[in-house]
């Protein structure tokens, strides 16, 4: 039984819950799940959680992301892209790639962005995306995010092809939405291809089909991210013989049951492993007069 993040290279035309039940079935598992939904019309980095890996969701670094994304100006829509109805068309033809480059500029850095009808988020209950489909529309709060970097590589109008690095939560539908507002042209995307979310890359991603033949070949585990490395970002400590018995029933382990560097913070997140595997996650509080106390959140074994 594998367990951990595969990384699927989701294709067009599929919902991030297709994938998930693909998965399940090629993994011959039920404990699956994904982090990080992609519209049905986007592809790439779609990370996917197997047995224990369920567990490591709510630790992920998963703050970043980075698109390649194309968009077409003059044109908007209701869903902020090419798969839906067409709201209207305007000219184009006096828009130059300064202009372009100069609009994208101004949403660089932390910005306010208003979260789409057509979206998974829930208000009263209610995921926004079927009040949509009813045609009603509600007042949405605007969020804060923030774009790292937009960069324009390619502009052959109406289509302008863009990369995009930014912070967990932003739409990019609604990036191009705002982009053709400055413009007065309005612009709705028409590719997204998500290259990076958190620590999973593109270069570790697999089709449905690779991985349909990698179970089949008995190597589906080869294309496994442990645990332990999908949660890099947190310091990691050993445990000792005593500290691994003491976590498996359950107890927090002492200062002197681990080995390597402690937190200088009043409080962090730690990896407690051994034998380069997972076996917890765990929060120490740095407490002076009694030293550091380790208090399980997460057992993995």
């Amino acid at each position: 039984m594998i367990h951990g993040f595969i990384i699927v290279d989701k294709p067009a035309g599929i919902t991030s819950h297709d994938v998930v039940s693909r998965v399940r079935r090629i993994a011959g598992t039920r404990k699956v799940g994904h982090t990080g939904t992609l519209d049905p019309f986007a592809t790439g980095v779609l990370p996917v959680a197997i047995n224990d890996g369920t567990k490591a969701i709510p630790f992920l670094d998963e703050g970043s992301k980075c698109y390649e994304a194309v968009m077409q100006v003059g044109v908007a829509t209701d869903t902020l892209d090419m798969t839906g109805t067409l709201l209207r068309e305007s000219e184009y033809g006096h828009i130059s790639l300064s202009q372009i480059q100069a609009a994208c500029q101004r949403f660089i850095g932390p910005i306010l962005q208003t979260p789409p009808m057509y979206s998974a988020i829930k208000q009263g209950g209610q995921p926004l995306y079927k009040l949509a489909r009813q045609g009603v529309e509600v007042e949405r709060a605007a969020r804060p995010v923030e774009i790292y970097s937009l960069e324009i590589t390619s502009c052959t109008l109406p289509f302008v092809s863009f990369t995009v690095h930014c912070s967990r939560g932003t739409y990019v539908r609604t990036l191009a939405d705002d982009i053709g507002t400055v413009l007065g042209t309005g612009a709705a995307l028409k590719e997204l291809r998500r290259t990076a979310s958190g620590p999973f890359l593109m270069a570790s991603a697999r089709t449905l089909g690779e991985l349909e033949a990698a179970a089949e070949a008995g190597t589906l585990a080869d294309h496994c991210i442990s645990p332990l490395y999908a949660l890099a970002h947190l310091n990691e400590l050993e445990l000792s013989e005593v500290g691994l018995k003491k976590v498996s029933f359950g107890r927090s382990p002492l200062r002197e049951d681990v080995s390597g560097v402690f937190p200088e913070s009043e409080r962090q997140l730690v990896r407690l492993s051994r034998s380069d595997s997972l076996v917890a996650v765990a929060e120490i509080t740095v407490a002076s007069e009694i030293g550091p106390i380790i208090t399980l959140k997460r057992v993995f074994i």
